[in-house]
């Protein structure tokens, strides 16, 4: 490129010398050589400046270094980075924070939309009933547990043990401490040093003081907080101490023990929004809200987990079957899925699922939608393998491309057999009447 605007420089140059003459002829001597009758029409062109040979060569520089202008925002970058300016700005303005989210999927708009597969992701409170959505399960349900106080304190407190507390290991030792301090109170009933506990010292302060509830379980079941004199002490010291009327009927004690140690923490139960559909060519179309795809807090902290295993697990040998069902493991991407269930007469069943369920939960969910739910039947994923009713096999790991599927029902061979014998058609209506009365069309 440097040679070739030289050579159009040197042309442009020699061009504008004019016409050429001897060495021995002077100046004034010189005379036009071609043309002599042709009158001179224009005035000689000057060669260039001594300032334009400078932005010449400033030129060329510029161009042998290759430097590209400065553009706007093309680039994935750059473009990514403008957008993100434009939504912190929307965001000042509007005061909203989540328009920050880097979340493409939008929620609020998308949420109102009939044409979702689903309205989004629901849950069921196991203490009220209520159906609430995935941002309200835990306050919900602190709220329920604080209210059943006034109903049944003892209850409300064992509750509040086992849900408040995330730390499963921490409660389990809380708890079984807690199961000694009364078992001991219900096999010594005349000792009186079971009957009162230290709060200072120093197994109490460690497994139970750090539990949430553990203080009102104890005032609930009949102890007493007291100050009492303590030997080699200057000052009293608080206990708790239990009741003379409490003391009268040990079996509660037993009772409450043993409560405590069955309890499990209250979860909200995953709604499944059952529907039915109409057969419709749409089936395998599924248009999921942001739910699906968004992950909240707790859920974020499971895959840290479930990424810190998979270090650990690096580090130690482990057989060929080891790895290819860890690798399946591997697809976890998705918390919650979507499943349809197209049945003999071609109508749809569908609803929600964890992702890492049991196909057991899948094939439990079919069966209670049929008029017939004692029958046996095979589910199949779009490629016809079958799925098998195993109660360790999650549906993230049994090929299912989560988070949405069409499954499809098949009888049992047998009960096929049956049916045609009996002159019945197989693929006739087999769902509930209650279920076929609410049928939908799918959009």
């Amino acid at each position: 490129m440097k040679k070739f605007f030289q050579e159009i420089k040197a042309d442009i140059k020699f061009k504008s010398a004019g016409p050429g003459q001897k060495l021995t002829e002077s100046a004034g001597e010189k005379a036009p050589r071609e043309k002599p009758n042709q009158p001179a029409l224009r005035q000689t062109r000057q060669g260039p400046t001594d300032e334009a040979q400078m932005a010449a060569a400033a030129a060329l520089a510029r161009l042998e270094q290759k430097q590209p202008r400065a553009r706007g925002p093309t680039s994935q970058d750059s473009i990514r980075n403008q957008v993100k300016k434009e939504l912190r700005a929307e965001a000042t303005v509007s005061g909203n924070p989540e328009v920050l989210g880097t979340n493409v999927v939008p929620e609020s708009k998308e949420e109102g939309s009939t044409h979702l597969a689903v309205p989004g992701v629901y849950f069921t409170c196991p203490l009220t009933g209520a159906t609430l959505r995935k941002d309200q399960p835990d306050a919900r349900i602190r709220e329920a547990i604080l209210s059943h106080f006034a109903t049944d304190p003892v209850a409300a407190s064992i509750m509040k043990i086992h849900t408040f507390n995330k730390d499963r290991d921490r409660v389990k030792l809380g708890v079984d401490t807690i199961a000694k301090y009364l078992d001991n109170i219900h096999l010594h009933p005349e000792e009186e040093k079971y009957q009162k506990i230290k709060l200072q010292n120093k197994v109490f302060q460690e497994r139970i003081n750090c539990l949430e509830g553990a203080h009102e379980f104890f005032e609930a079941i009949g102890f007493q907080k007291v100050m009492l004199p303590v030997p080699d002490k200057e000052g009293p010291e608080e206990f708790y101490v239990l009741s003379e009327a409490v003391l009268a009927q040990p079996q509660n004690l037993e009772k409450h023990r043993e409560q405590l140690l069955a309890a499990e923490p209250v979860r909200a139960t995953l709604n499944r929004q059952r529907r039915v559909f109409r057969p419709s060519p749409l089936a395998s179309q599924f248009d999921l809200p942001a739910d699906f795809f968004n992950l909240t807090a707790e859920e974020i902290k499971r895959e840290q987990r479930l990424r810190s295993d998979a270090v650990e697990r690096l580090s130690v040998l482990r057989t060929k079957a080891m790895r290819e069902k860890e690798e399946q493991r591997e697809l976890r991407k998705y918390t919650y899925a979507l499943l349809r269930v197209r049945l003999p007469d071609g109508c749809l069943l569908q609803g929600t699922f964890y992702a890492r369920e049991r196909m057991a939960a899948v094939y439990g969910f079919v069966r209670e939608a049929l008029q017939s739910d004692w029958l046996p039947f095979e589910l199949l994923a779009s490629g016809g393998q079958k799925l098998s009713e195993d109660e360790n096999l999650a549906l993230n790991e049994c090929g299912l491309v989560v988070p949405s599927a069409l499954l499809t029902f098949s009888w049992d061979a047998a009960v096929l057999e049956d049916v045609k014998a009996a002159g019945a058609k197989p693929d006739s209506s087999i769902l509930k009447p209650e279920l076929l009365s609410a049928i939908e069309k799918l959009s």
